[in-house]
């Protein structure tokens, strides 16, 4: 090849790597925009560990994942701000921090209901929800949950506590106080069944030798991100992001790594 188009070839590669370059940086929001979302200066991050959409930790590994652990740090990125993971118990503290505006973000559950206390983004992913039994249970179908005798477990506070409790006509609901404490109550056999999403049924059951989920499923999830009230000048920054993570394939990565289960394709 001639020198001068060799030279030439070499320039229009240059120029396509500065081109690639650019396309792919981003300058950093408003600055009204990042102190809405993260007002004292870092993005806190509200995960619960036991559920892949919030936090899991391999037992063997240590290795943690969970779509919220993992999608708040990348909206901090995103930001220009650092991040900090604040951990809880159970779902309803993380819920009640967020109310109270001492965490920033996390994914969750878009109810009606909690829509008055927080903003959502357009669902990411849909999960079913369902029931776990042990497996000497006569309990053999989600339609022979609602009978006289029946004791069902729900995580305290939780949306599947409120929806059952007004659902049932006959079983009975029994709250737990974590999901450590619903193995246990499954295993002493002082609850029947335990109903959550099936990503949380399917991690129980995975440590608890002798369970199996139901087949079928009683409702669905619609898991999106949840920020506080009152972020109004950062919400057009979250619901871009919210479809950016759906088209790129870092959410579905997350999904993936969290080992997250019972997912449907969200509208």
């Amino acid at each position: 090849m001639p020198l001068k188009r060799r030279f030439l070839n070499t320039l229009l590669i240059a120029f396509a790597v500065f081109l690639s370059a650019c396309a792919s940086f981003q300058t950093l929001p408003d600055l009204k925009v990042r102190e809405a979302l993260a007002p004292t200066g870092t993005l806190r991050v509200g995960v619960y560990q036991g559920s892949p959409t919030s936090l899991v930790v391999d037992a063997k590994t240590g290795q943690r994942a969970g779509v919220s652990l993992e999608m708040g740090p990348l909206l901090a990125q995103k930001l220009g701000v650092p991040v900090q993971v604040v951990e809880f118990p159970r779902l309803a503290l993380v819920l009640d921090a967020l109310k109270t505006g001492q965490i920033d973000f996390t994914v969750t559950n878009a109810t009606e209901a909690r829509a008055r206390d927080m903003d959502f983004t357009r669902p990411l992913v849909q999960l079913e929800l369902g029931y776990l039994v042990m497996k000497d249970s006569p309990i053999a179908l989600i339609e022979q949950i609602d009978l006289a005798g029946v004791r069902v477990g729900v995580s305290q506070g939780s949306t599947s506590q409120g929806v059952l409790t007004r659902e049932f006509k006959n079983a009975k609901v029994v709250p737990a106080a974590s999901l450590k404490q619903a193995q246990d109550m499954l295993k002493q056999k002082t609850i029947d069944a335990f109903a959550t999403n099936k990503g949380i049924l399917f991690e129980m059951s995975d440590e608890l030798t002798g369970s199996r989920v139901l087949a079928g499923r009683w409702g669905l999830e619609n898991l999106a991100i949840a920020i506080p009230k009152g972020r109004d000048a950062g919400r057009p920054f979250v619901n871009a992001f919210a479809e950016q993570i759906r088209e790129n394939g870092q959410l579905q990565k997350s999904v993936q790594r969290a080992g997250l289960r019972g997912t449907t394709a969200a509208p």
